[in-house]
């Protein structure tokens, strides 16, 4: 899976937190190597408020951020993906899209920061820890030698990722 550029798709529901914070993440972390990309299977109208003040206080340029249906990147024309990654449950337990190229999929299932209830402080740290285990899980996938892995062997490895930083977590 040798290449110079991997496209990355993370897909969840709503497109308004985790998907997006992952988009941020990866096109940080796995700069020059990696352009990641984020979409809903059901897109908000925007991302949530306290998504974008996190990227932002922790200075992520939030310019790219806009809630989008996964369908603009099944198109013909959308980059095609060589990874797609869901993180969260209801968009792994849907029909998604036949993705141009075949890309390798995973689930990276997390709880929904948007559905955590009770003081801003508590809904607030509920996203700080969605961008921990989203930063953790990256940096993981960021590690492997993609390059030189066969296809089932890295297919293994981004299932475990997802499956054994879940149980850390």
């Amino acid at each position: 899976m040798a290449k110079g550029l991997y496209n990355v798709l993370f897909l969840c529901t709503g497109n308004s937190a985790r998907s997006i914070l992952a988009e941020a993440i990866m096109n940080r972390e796995g700069q020059g190597r990696f352009h990641a990309y984020s979409a809903g299977s059901r897109p908000g109208a925007a991302p949530h408020p306290y998504t974008l003040d996190l990227l932002r206080g922790l200075n992520h340029d939030t310019g790219f951020a806009r809630s989008k249906s996964w369908d603009e990147f099944a198109l013909p024309q959308a980059p095609q993906m060589d990874f797609v990654f869901t993180v969260c449950d209801a968009a792994a337990a849907e029909e998604c899209p036949l993705w141009p190229g075949q890309p390798i999929t995973a689930h990276w299932g997390m709880p929904d920061p948007v559905q955590v209830e009770g003081a801003d402080a508590v809904k607030r740290l509920a996203f700080s820890e969605t961008y921990r285990m989203l930063r953790s899980r990256i940096s993981i996938f960021l590690s492997l030698p993609i390059g030189s892995l066969d296809r089932l062997a890295l297919q293994r490895n981004l299932d475990d990722i997802g499956k054994s930083v879940a149980a850390a977590d």
